[in-house]
């Protein structure tokens, strides 16, 4: 059985979708918070498979929040160990800078639905299945993509969207594993970010959320399930 150990920053940005992919595949998942990762006991640390979700910190913010140094150590230790990672939005940034590249505030946030452009590279991957479907942004710092790693996918806001390293870690700095009712959550839980957001109104927000969330979900977990094929297939 797949051991699993999923991070998350903030309860209300959950595994949503990779729940119900890591179930099909018969995984053990633990959660575990953020900032109470030191008392990880050490068997969950060697869990086969690794996922870093999204937060509404910096990934360079270690001065404020010490524990990023303690996840970006585990992350690093993860991947040379050889287990698989996905990063999502805050971990794909903390991908990208355990594998040398740099992270800093972006010259705009990219709050919304929209599109990828996938690169030749990323037409042959399991992002292929997106189409031209619009994904979930919600971020505002950004990345240089790290040496030895294949760009997937870009915006023409952030150029950097998803990237991979090998066949076993990959980084998505956009959401497809949110679902419309995990949006919900979102709403409160980032209310004070939005109400920032003067060109966002958050009634048309949620209506296109009800409305892409429930498009791209099958979609997702085609997504997710092929790349997490892939990469327990892998013998490199």
């Amino acid at each position: 059985m797949p051991s699993v150990c999923v991070i998350q920053h903030v309860p209300f940005e959950s595994p949503g979708v990779l729940s119900e992919v890591f179930r099909d595949k018969d995984c053990m998942v633990h959660s575990v918070e953020a900032p109470f990762i030191r008392e990880v006991s050490g068997n969950i640390r060697r869990s086969e498979i690794l996922v870093v979700l999204g937060g509404p910190i910096g990934a360079y913010e270690e001065s404020r929040y010490p524990f990023l140094l303690d996840e970006l150590e585990w992350i690093e230790a993860h991947i040379a160990g050889g287990g698989i990672f996905l990063g999502i939005c805050l971990g794909s940034q903390l991908l990208a800078r355990v594998l040398g590249g740099r992270v800093y505030p972006g010259g705009r946030k990219e709050i919304g639905w929209s599109p990828l452009d996938l690169t030749a590279k990323g037409k042959t991957s399991a992002l292929s299945h997106l189409g031209n479907l619009p994904v979930l942004h919600w971020h505002g710092d950004t990345f240089d993509l790290p040496p030895a790693t294949t760009l997937l996918a870009s915006t023409a806001v952030y150029p950097h969207q998803a990237y991979s390293f090998g066949k076993r870690v990959l980084g998505l700095q956009f959401h497809l594993e949110v679902t419309s009712r995990d949006l919900e959550r979102w709403y409160v839980g980032h209310a004070a970010e939005l109400t920032g957001e003067q060109n966002l109104n958050i009634s048309e927000f949620r209506n296109l959320g009800r409305i892409h969330a429930g498009n791209l979900l099958p979609v997702s977990r085609a997504i997710l399930r092929e790349w997490l094929e892939e990469a327990m297939n892998d013998d490199s």
